[in-house]
């Protein structure tokens, strides 16, 4: 089923709505309402909503493949407007949304609950829970049923996360970047899951940016590096961390000094690549993506043979960047690949796989 943009949108208009309709009630949603709200998906993928779109003739200026979404759009900003105290919180929602339109890819469900039911059929047991770019909520969804006793989540998003509130208001949930975590959360987390944000965004945590370890400081100038590390921090002792993120977290030379320090405080559970149209079906985008899997271990003493190849990445022949681990095509989920570019415009390997999710 290809990714449609109009039903993807007017389901996210119709959860804002709701949403927007429970703040006001003052109250909570009920299983049918939380049903509706389940599918919002963000605005990945929906870059178009912040075209012009406040007056009839701004249409011209949308390319002629999208002008058919123009009246929904419309749909959708007056909702903000509407709903919004002042144009100041209104121009606040738009930010928002321009800040998560190339970052907010919401992940496969069967992909989470493929993460979640291993950690189940393992029998790893999980009293804290912690998703730190938690979107609409999808893997405090599936690890929510483990007899879990604390669920911490954060949400940047301003809209998305009015819709996590509502889906679970039981949990800890913080509408704050991730960098806003208490340090008393420090070394306490069993399991921290996500898809974290892909992308070179800064962040601001000056634990980051003052100190004197040279990984940490570079962690805090590119997003996925800083919420690998800062969710290290927040493992305690043989907790695991799984993410979904960038391919460029291990192909990258300039993030070797990333994964070093990665390895000289946890265990390599796993890496996996993951194809690039994982995403297509559902968030309408094709992007390089890979699954690492993590333990932590304070008294680690040496680094394995396929933990030194975690930290190596080299560049190939046809110039395309890469990781050792997958110097073989091994670890690859894909049934066909070739030679493209990534979503930077710059040479890359795409795996696809042709039976889907």
């Amino acid at each position: 089923m290809a990714f449609n943009k109009r039903e993807h949108l007017k389901k996210n208009i119709e959860a804002l709505q709701l949403v927007f309709l429970l703040e006001k009630e003052k109250r909570q949603a009920t299983e049918n309402e939380r049903q509706l709200l389940m599918k919002y998906s963000g605005f990945g993928g929906l870059k178009f909503v912040l075209n012009p779109a406040d007056k009839a003739d701004d249409l011209h200026r949308w390319v002629k493949s999208e002008q058919d979404l123009f009246a929904l759009t419309q749909e959708l900003h007056q909702v903000l407007r509407e709903n919004a105290l002042d144009e100041k919180q209104y121009h606040r929602y738009l930010d928002s949304i321009r800040a998560s339109v190339l970052t907010a890819f919401y992940t496969p469900p069967a992909i989470i609950d493929a993460i979640a039911n291993s950690f189940l059929e393992n029998q790893i047991p999980i009293e804290r829970f912690l998703e730190p770019s938690a979107g609409r909520g999808s893997f405090i969804e599936a690890f929510k049923n483990e007899g879990i006793s604390h669920i911490a989540a954060y949400e940047k998003d301003l809209l998305t996360g009015k819709i996590l509130k509502q889906l679970y208001p039981d949990n800890n949930i913080r509408v704050a970047g991730f960098e806003e975590i208490p340090d008393s959360g420090k070394e306490t987390y069993d399991i921290i899951a996500s898809n974290i944000p892909f992308g070179d965004t800064s962040v601001f945590d000056l634990s980051f940016i003052r100190s004197k370890n040279s990984a940490r400081m570079q962690a805090a100038r590119s997003i996925h590096n800083y919420f690998f590390i800062k969710s290290v921090d927040m493992l305690r002792d043989g907790g695991i961390l799984a993410f979904i993120t960038s391919q460029g977290v291990l192909n990258s030379a300039k993030n070797e000094p990333i994964r070093e320090a990665l390895m000289q405080s946890c265990n390599l559970v796993s890496a996996i690549r993951l194809p690039n149209n994982l995403f297509t079906d559902y968030a309408g985008t094709e992007v390089g993506s890979d699954l690492i899997v993590l333990q932590k271990n304070k008294s680690k003493s040496g680094i394995s043979q396929i933990e030194q190849q975690f930290c190596k990445a080299y560049i190939t022949s046809e110039n395309i960047n890469n990781n050792l681990l997958f110097a073989k095509g091994q670890r690859i989920v894909h049934t066909s690949l070739y030679e493209g570019t990534n979503q930077y415009g710059k040479p890359s390997w795409i795996y696809e796989h042709k039976d889907g999710v």
